[in-house]
């Protein structure tokens, strides 16, 4: 019930999007992790209420523990199924949590700069994407979201009325020559660094790190 008043509240933020593409590129079936770029407020309301919309598919996503820290923000971030992330070591019980919903063919949503972007442009990738890619063998769909910065950027307290974000939607990306690889940083930060080239192909923008 609170679930479907959450999409409610945040369903007209589809008003804003102008256009989606590569819609086909989503499975039909099975767990998948979708990884975008992320600059504004919109960016998280949008993407769960675009795949309940095209798809009928809840999406779960990673956020910062502060977000349950209140009353209200508790109940809202549980009913939406938010996995808590808590900076540093425990990241990983988090990426555990994200694993086990995989495992129930769930679907995980991932910003994985970890923050909104301060100026628009792409900020370095965390490699927890790449972790949870190889801990759970299943496809990364990358997804690059243009205009939301420009409608309702961070430092911004209210959005500009504008029906300019595009949503462009990447075929999925598997990495199953890597499974048997051992984990190492290096590996992590190779399949990190090939998701975000990806995102930013698919914004147009460019990625300035490795």
């Amino acid at each position: 019930m609170l679930y479907s008043i959450i999409l409610g509240v945040s369903a007209p933020s589809l008003y804003f999007v102008k256009d989606i593409t590569g819609i086909e590129n989503i499975p039909e079936k099975g767990a998948f992790i979708i990884a975008s770029n992320h600059s504004s407020y919109l960016d998280p309301m949008i993407l769960p209420c675009m795949f309940i919309k095209y798809f009928k598919k809840q999406v779960h996503y990673l956020g910062k523990k502060e977000l349950f820290e209140s009353w209200v923000g508790n109940k809202i971030h549980n009913a939406a199924g938010t996995i808590p992330v808590d900076k540093g070591k425990k990241g990983k019980v988090a990426l555990k949590s994200a694993l086990k919903a995989l495992k129930e063919e769930k679907i995980i949503g991932i910003f994985p700069e970890g923050g909104r972007s301060r100026t628009g442009r792409l900020e370095k990738g965390k490699t927890g994407v790449a972790r949870l890619a190889l801990w759970s063998q299943v496809p990364v769909i990358p997804i690059g979201i243009n205009g939301s910065y420009e409608v309702w950027p961070s430092h911004k307290k209210i959005f500009r009325f504008k029906k300019e974000i595009y949503v462009n939607i990447g075929k999925p990306m598997y990495f199953d020559r890597y499974y048997n690889k051992k984990l190492t940083k290096q590996l992590l930060r190779t399949i990190t660094t090939k998701i975000m080239k990806k995102i930013a192909s698919l914004t147009g923008m460019k990625y300035n790190f490795k």
